[in-house]
């Protein structure tokens, strides 16, 4: 509760070992202890600095940020905690460098806006650090092919923070599909539903809603993520829906997204509600590309289909819209039901889905409840920091690496180009270069690192 309070105020794959670090890239810590630096300290940022200072196996050796109201935030947070002290880099774009060269640093948190992300990570990568990185990985098909080329060639890992992939049903229903309860799995559904009119325009005073502002007039998010839905028509936000699919229909191990197509329906929303809360605000006036609810269709090697939906510009309650079918069953998490053929209570009439995720709650939840307690988002986002943490811990690879953080980042440019297209299909690139044949999906197997 105390985190989301304060935001609202103020396992290793045999797979990898293509890209696993070598002793030499590594800064050597006597105590034992992650040393991690931050890069990006708004809100997001200071999830991960929350979640850090809960842990007696990491030292925030660092953080950057070019506004020193985040940094006030943060300095102030860290001393409430009775942490040491970080040492600060601000300044213009490129201060992360000077945090980057330090070589008491393990790894780095990025919680930048989305347009920076791929020069930092890259960067990073360079330097020798692990990546644990905020979704979106990079705005370009080049630039997806670009982290995964650094982190072949450094050897460094790269791990998308997707936290969806550990969310408490979500697991579950992977521990279904691993047990056979839905078949075999014929048709995927995920995607991102949620209300974002307050984090896309706020007051220049709080973090969320209040007023119509976007750019350097607001605060957080809506200084830099309107402009996105300005600029750019397209899934903006795929990873939530697509990581946990990821999983499910093991992407990039012995299956793989071969195309996608995309449609989009009209911009209104946004409009609409400026209109609503500020009449005659210029604000009203502008065409925002993105349209309100996008959809794409994506295609798997082994027959699978996929949907995802962006929908963030309308009124509705949040739902991520997942659906896992197969010859044997169904998940829908909008209606929150489960419905297993000859095992459910009543032919074709739905079963609570609770009744089945607490029969086959996921181990790894079973295990660490108690510390994922009061975590943000639900408990995920202790997760899916931990699961980064063990691996720098062990120098292992992270549990989500470097292609499956591509791959689910990439579905957004592509959505754009097949818009741009006329709804054209576009062909789904193969990061692992053919090795998705042979890979296993040890995802949450065990706590080796999640």
């Amino acid at each position: 509760m105390e985190r989301r309070e304060f935001i609202k105020n103020g396992a290793f794959t045999a797979a990898g070992l293509t890209i696993l670090p070598t002793g030499s890239l590594f800064a050597s810590s006597d105590s034992g202890k992650v040393r991690l630096g931050y890069i990006g300290v708004g809100a997001r940022g200071m999830s991960h600095i929350s979640e850090g200072t809960l842990r007696d196996d990491i030292e925030i050796v660092a953080i950057c940020d070019t506004q020193e109201s985040s940094l006030k935030i943060c300095r102030n947070f860290i001393a409430k905690k009775g942490r040491p002290a970080a040492t600060e880099y601000t300044g213009g774009l490129d201060a992360y460098q000077k945090l980057l060269d330090r070589k008491d640093i393990d790894a780095v948190i990025i919680a930048t806006p989305w347009q920076f992300h791929r020069d930092q990570a890259i960067d990073a990568m360079k330097a020798g650090k692990y990546v644990g990185c905020e979704v979106i990985a990079g705005l370009t098909v080049k630039d997806h092919w670009d982290i995964v080329n650094t982190s072949e060639k450094t050897g460094m890992p790269y791990m998308t923070l997707e936290n969806v992939c550990y969310r408490r049903d979500v697991m579950a229903a992977l521990n279904m599909v691993r047990q056979g309860l839905f078949g075999e799995l014929l048709h995927l559904e995920g995607g991102y539903q949620h209300n974002l009119r307050d984090v896309l325009f706020n007051n220049g005073k709080d973090y969320y809603g209040g007023g119509v502002e976007f750019g350097p007039k607001a605060l957080s998010e809506a200084q830099w993520r309107t402009q996105f839905n300005i600029d750019q028509d397209g899934d903006l936000y795929p990873t939530h829906g697509a990581g946990p699919i990821m999983q499910y229909a093991n992407i990039n191990r012995g299956n793989r997204f071969t195309s996608l197509v995309s449609f989009s329906s009209k911009a209104k929303g946004l409009a609409a509600y400026v209109k609503e809360m500020s009449p005659g605000h210029p604000n009203a006036k502008i065409n925002y590309k993105n349209g309100d609810v996008t959809t794409t269709m994506i295609n798997c090697a082994n027959g699978e289909t996929v949907l995802l939906s962006h929908d963030t510009h309308l009124p509705r309650p949040y739902s991520l819209g997942f659906r896992v079918q197969g010859t044997k069953g169904i998940w829908m998490d909008v209606n929150k039901s489960v419905y297993i053929d000859h095992k459910s209570k009543k032919d074709d009439v739905w079963d609570p889905a609770q009744e089945w995720f607490a029969k086959y709650d996921h181990p790894l939840w079973k295990k660490y409840e108690a510390e994922a307690v009061g975590a943000g988002h639900g408990g995920m986002d202790w997760f899916v920091f931990n699961a980064f943490i063990q691996a720098v811990k062990q120098k292992k690879q992270t549990p989500i690496d470097v292609y499956d953080s591509v791959t689910i980042s990439v579905i957004s440019p592509l959505s754009t180009k097949s818009l741009k297209e006329g709804n054209m299909p576009q062909k789904f690139p193969d990061f692992t270069k053919g090795k998705w044949k042979e890979r296993k999906n040890t995802f949450a197997l065990d706590d080796s690192g999640f």
